[in-house]
């Protein structure tokens, strides 16, 4: 009998409500009750399975990055870096031959705001990029800009702290921003460029990515460089005024995501070419910051951009909870030929975002299709929360080594990278960490209006700030160029006098 039959037997068809069990529901208007006014039984299997999974409808919102869309897309390989083949560098697979295309999903995210606040809110934005290939995922983990507020790992839980909302009020300010910014100056360089036009982009297909951490590539040999990848939106890069962000935000809240949903509906498919930075894998005592510090930029002119591939998005989610909210990105997913560097950030992130999306989404996060490889999986992993299938084929042998069958080790695909490590361990700073130049290059290189912008922004927020915290801000500003720094006390000033002009009428009224 086949399954239409069968419906027809049993009065149902393709649109017959059921339970989970796959039970026909007969009553979706009233629980079960003793009379018509209650009490209600306990036996009301249909209304609870509905109401305890609608109690359950989301997972744990992101702690930062909660804001995101997303959409499906390829990357494909130049197979080349400049004019060298890039198996001179890296032997990671989904790079080796021209036009070869893996597939990918793409989250772009806010960092610190809710899931439902407006995308026109002055914040980084995250890039985040999962390359199914044929060896198994690589998650590209970054955000907008090119660096970040930090250097080191652990002061992460606190700057995220500190950019939420009061834990006594729920409300965020611009006073505990600026208080931990100005008690870590290494954030200088990010505030620059936050509080700028390139804190607010106009939508993400006009955006830039970045992986901001320092990585390695391996080639065949266990030879290792240095690198740092840079996404380039062909569609060019549009960021807005504080004005214009406000027009928007008036009207539509959603605007960057239905901008990106609608181009790829319209076939007007986004495309990025991701360009990567080479140094040579070693202290390079001859720069005066150090390669692995995040807050820093490699200059163009010593590191040039070489382009590796492009990407292209052109299919939207089928459904924004399993994809979009769903999806688990982490900074140690990589595959031979990619490799860490001894990024005090990148080793943090790797234990942290991995750990989260086993918190979030749960032990088995990897089991769900938008985060699953494209490839065979086998593991010797057993159980936790929502576990619907085994990776292996020898269901009783679920450890390795075993004489009696299971899994066995894989042949290595080339020489393995070995970097000779010596030193004190030691809890200290990285020690070329001048805070303000690069932030002073940046502040020269900004157009007239980026200027203007970037002081009437901090202008803005700074004015609402305790003295002492004006004072350390400025000083940053002033060691960071001179300019800056005259034109934020002037505006700081001016600021606190029209304060007080406008309050003394309301002082004297009050008499």
């Amino acid at each position: 009998m086949d399954n239409q039959s069968k419906h027809e037997k049993n009065h149902e068809n393709d649109n017959t409500l059921t339970n989970r069990q796959g039970h026909p529901v007969t009553n979706n208007q009233n629980i079960r009750t003793v009379g018509n006014r209650g009490p209600a039984t306990l036996e009301n299997y249909n209304f609870i399975e509905k109401i305890s999974h609608f109690d359950r409808e989301r997972v744990p919102e992101r702690v930062v990055h909660a804001r995101g869309a997303g959409a499906h897309g390829y990357f494909e390989s130049y197979g080349t870096a400049g004019d060298e083949h890039i198996s001179k560098y890296t032997r990671a697979k989904l790079f080796q031959e021209k036009g070869k295309r893996t597939p990918v999903f793409v989250r772009f995210s806010s960092v610190i705001h809710g899931g439902h606040s407006p995308e026109t809110l002055r914040d980084p934005r995250g890039f985040a990029v999962k390359f199914y290939t044929e060896d198994g995922n690589w998650d590209l983990v970054g955000n907008n800009l090119k660096i970040f507020f930090i250097r080191d790992a652990m002061k992460f839980p606190d700057m995220i702290h500190a950019f939420k909302p009061d834990p006594v009020t729920n409300i965020q300010s611009p006073e505990r921003f600026f208080d931990f910014c100005a008690s870590s100056p290494e954030t200088f360089h990010m505030v620059t460029f936050v509080y700028s036009p390139w804190g607010i982009p106009a939508n993400y297909r006009m955006m830039q990515g970045s992986g901001v951490n320092t990585y390695k590539w391996v080639n065949s040999e266990g030879e290792a460089v240095l690198v740092k990848y840079h996404w380039e939106p062909k569609q060019g890069i549009k960021n807005l005024a504080q004005k214009e962000a406000n027009e928007i935000q008036s009207t539509n809240f959603n605007h960057a995501t239905q901008d990106l949903y609608n181009a790829i509906e319209q076939g007007d498919y986004p495309e990025w070419e991701l360009l990567v930075q080479i140094m040579s894998d070693d202290e390079h005592p001859e720069l005066d910051f150090d390669p692995l510090d995040d807050t820093k930029l490699w200059p163009n002119d010593q590191f040039p951009w070489i382009p590796v591939g492009k990407m292209v998005l052109d299919k939207n989610p089928e459904d924004y909870f399993a994809e979009v909210e769903q999806v688990a990105f982490g900074t140690g997913v990589l595959v031979d030929g990619l490799e860490f560097s001894d990024d005090k950030m990148l080793q943090g992130r790797t234990f942290s975002y991995s750990d989260t999306q086993r918190h979030r989404v749960g032990a088995n996060y990897l089991q769900l299709p938008i985060n699953a490889p494209k490839k065979q999986v086998a593991t010797n992993q057993s159980g936790g929360q929502m576990q619907y299938h085994v990776d292996r084929k020898d269901k009783h042998i679920n450890y390795e080594p075993s004489i009696l069958g299971g899994l066995k080790e894989a042949e290595p695909a080339g020489k393995e990278y070995t970097p000779t490590v010596a030193g004190k361990l030691v809890r200290e700073s990285i020690d070329r960490n001048d805070n303000t130049k690069q932030a002073g290059q940046t502040y020269r290189e900004f157009e007239h209006w980026e200027k203007d912008e970037l002081i009437s922004n901090l202008v803005g927020d700074l004015s609402q700030c305790d003295q002492r915290i004006q004072d350390a801000m400025i000083a940053l500003a002033e060691e960071a160029d001179e300019e800056y720094g005259r034109r934020l006390r002037e505006g700081l000033t001016n600021a606190a006098n029209e304060n007080q002009q406008t309050e003394q009428p309301s002082i004297r009224k009050q008499r």
